[in-house]
């Protein structure tokens, strides 16, 4: 006995570390897992080809709506504008976020339940985490495009040329993927073994972590730090901007300047209100005393309902997108005429 509280012991001082290293011998004799069994949604059978049916055209809706956004912006001179542009990559990562999500959402919903690997379980979380940072980054170059334009507007075009937009995106997407697949490199060294149960939809985060036997804290800690790059500085940018933004809309003398100037940015501040005060629900407020069906709502709310409002809120209510897609239509049924 007097062997087992001495471990860890150094210089007649207890340790932390001695304890946690006890703890990850004794769960790495325990049989890992292979295999992860997402639960979905645990609803009564006479439910659930009504959800089905439910999530499966809300899916569709997000596909065509995204899809019918970007269309125009790749045949249109119209929309050949910082803001259009930043905007068909925004819709991109939702179609690509949605998707990765939705598939084995239905399946687990018709099957009660579906099997994935471990190592699939990690693709999916990083391509999640991919597609809500790129989401995030590009929402916040979207801010600072609008701060440009209405605060600065005689450096816009100079600031804001072509090169600074690619170079702005491809740095939106390589980011989000760097800092999501260091998080999932921190979580693939954890061990996990026992329950293989996940009670969510898909493969999230603080579900995964749950199935792991290791000591998980510096690993918490670790992605906690790393998350703040895309969520917490994106979010504190966009309200800085926007107060710049107000500010300088209030002193603007023409009233009709002013409602230009708010219609141009109630979208996007629409879109970013939403974004964020769901992401902040799931994985900034605390989870202690909330059930795991409000986290499961909750993460249906930037999943399915954001990607699809985005295209209503922010782009086919414009009347330029309107136009492009208008003209896109009529010459496919030219076309089709002609053939």
């Amino acid at each position: 006995m007097q062997l087992l509280f001495c471990i860890g012991v150094s210089k007649g001082q207890y340790t932390m570390a001695g304890f946690n290293s006890l703890i990850e011998t004794s769960a790495q004799n325990q049989t890992p897992i292979r295999e992860v069994f997402i639960l979905g949604f645990q609803t009564p059978r006479s439910y659930r080809v009504g959800l089905f049916i439910s999530f499966f055209a809300i899916y569709t809706l997000i596909l065509s709506g995204n899809l019918l956004v970007i269309s125009p912006m790749l045949s249109s001179r119209l929309l050949y504008s910082p803001m259009y542009f930043f905007l068909s990559h925004l819709s991109l990562s939702e179609v690509l976020l949605s998707t990765n999500i939705t598939p084995l959402m239905l399946d687990a919903l018709l099957s009660n339940g579906v099997t994935m690997s471990i190592s699939g379980c990690l693709v999916q979380l990083q391509l999640f985490g991919t597609f809500v940072a790129t989401e995030s980054l590009l929402l916040t170059v979207m801010s600072y495009d609008r701060y440009l334009a209405i605060c600065r507007p005689l450096h816009y075009a100079s600031i804001m040329d072509y090169w600074s937009c690619i170079y702005l995106s491809i740095t939106c997407w390589a980011l989000a993927t760097l800092i999501s697949s260091i998080s999932v490199g921190f979580i693939s060294t954890l061990y996990f073994c026992g329950s293989n149960i996940i009670d969510h939809f898909f493969c999230d985060f603080a579900p995964l972590l749950r199935l792991s036997c290791s000591d998980t804290s510096m690993v918490e800690l670790e992605v906690s730090l790393l998350s703040t790059t895309p969520t917490i500085f994106p979010f504190l940018f966009i309200i800085v901007t926007y107060c710049c933004i107000i500010r300088s809309i209030l002193r603007m003398p023409s009233l009709k300047g002013k409602e230009k100037a708010f219609s141009t940015c109630s979208s996007h501040l629409g879109v970013v209100s939403m974004y964020y005060m769901t992401i902040i629900m799931v994985y900034v407020m605390p989870n202690k005393g909330h059930s795991k069906t409000r986290n499961k709502v909750v993460s249906l709310l930037y999943t399915m309902l954001t990607p699809f409002l985005n295209p209503i809120i922010y782009s086919l209510r414009n009347q330029e997108i309107k136009s492009a897609l208008g003209g896109l239509l009529k010459r496919k049924h030219a076309i089709k005429m002609l053939l």
